[in-house]
């Protein structure tokens, strides 16, 4: 008997932005489950924030590390490239976390941000219709769609952060907070734009969509920089004795961060059991919430080094005084599915891959 024939054939995944943190660990979290993957990306980020944003190094490692994944040298806001990248590969799943991810850099770019965030995340959603319309397609959104509305939650200021007075969001804010009538930045506008299209291809055209309403996204293979990667960026500073500037708010701003293997865990959750048109509010939570005061005082603690600093008294324009993401939803939508990287663990893998690169 031909036991081959017998074997579930290799399902395929396509992910966006498979050289930066987030696409780089569905590359490998999906690769180590037996996926034949394909990645796009272009390197866009290097155009974007210069030399150290340049993510070429991270996918040499995933090209040396993956040797089935295939790499396409493709821009999302090509249109025809994209639909025929995507009639070619027909994947079983798409994951799209290719972005403009910077408030500023949008105020300066405002076309390019739109075109990459809100164009491209549609040239890719009817290239899936028409292609493969019964694949899931997960949309890596972010927190910012909210706009600084979270800033009218009432706050209360602590010794080392700021924290919700009102008791009701004591877990965070959940998907049903208002998106409109905020300010957002160009870069969380576009992003609405892609996090509503996403939505309608599902509700519209039934297909299995999500949108991942990220908080601090981060990991060990992030390529922080100041405009975008706050963790990142930060202990990254540290390491090398460089200032970090602290941009208003007395640096009690909190974020709650989630080391990237826990969204890919959650994504692999989804694809399994497909919804249409869903949100999901994809942060840390209260446990791995920080303020940019308490992180210094960790990663000192961590690296044995000073953090130095300069306090610049103007908080950027959007910015959320404190963001803590509500999980229920998505818990209660996948059970199996909770957090399993701790705050402290997640600095300490930051700090050592930042070690190894510098050498």
């Amino acid at each position: 008997m031909n036991t081959d024939a017998l074997r579930d054939p290799v399902k395929t995944l396509l992910v966006t932005g498979s050289s930066g943190l987030i696409g780089s660990e569905v590359v490998a979290g999906f690769s180590a489950d037996g996926w034949a993957v394909h990645g796009v990306d272009n390197n866009m980020r290097a155009d974007f924030f210069g030399p150290q944003g340049d993510t070429r190094w991270n996918l040499q490692r995933l090209k040396e590390t993956h040797p089935a994944f295939q790499h396409h040298e493709v821009d999302i806001r090509n249109r025809a490239a994209v639909v025929e990248l995507l009639k070619t590969v027909k994947p079983d799943a798409v994951v799209h976390t290719a972005a403009q991810p910077s408030h500023d850099l949008a105020a300066s770019r405002p076309f390019d941000d739109f075109d990459v965030n809100a164009v491209g995340t549609l040239n890719l959603l009817e290239a899936t219709r028409l292609a493969c319309a019964e694949s899931p397609f997960v949309h890596m959104s972010t927190n910012k769609v909210y706009g600084d509305a979270p800033n009218e939650i009432a706050l209360k200021e602590l010794e080392t952060r700021w924290d919700y007075a009102d008791a009701a969001y004591d877990d965070g804010i959940r998907e049903t907070f208002r998106i409109d009538q905020s300010k957002h930045s160009l870069f969380g506008a576009s992003k609405v734009a892609a996090d509503v299209m996403v939505q309608e291809y599902g509700r519209y055209f039934g297909m299995g969509t999500c949108c991942l309403r990220g908080g601090c996204l981060t990991g060990p293979n992030h390529s922080g920089v100041e405009l975008h990667g706050f963790l990142s960026y930060l202990i990254k500073c540290n390491l090398e004795g460089r200032t970090y500037r602290v941009f208003g708010y007395k640096g009690k701003q909190v974020r709650d961060n989630i080391h990237s293997h826990d969204v890919v865990a959650f994504m692999k959750r989804f694809i399994d059991a497909p919804r249409k048109g869903e949100v999901y509010n994809l942060g840390g939570g209260r446990a791995n919430s920080v303020s940019i005061l308490e992180a210094f005082r960790l990663i000192s603690e961590i690296s044995g080094k000073e953090m130095k600093h300069e306090y610049v008294d103007q908080n950027r324009q959007g910015d959320h005084i404190c963001y803590i993401s509500n999980l229920d939803k998505l818990k209660a939508h996948y059970p199996g599915w909770d957090i399993t990287k701790s705050l402290r663990q997640t600095f300490v893998e930051i700090h050592e891959a930042w070690c190894r690169r510098k050498g």
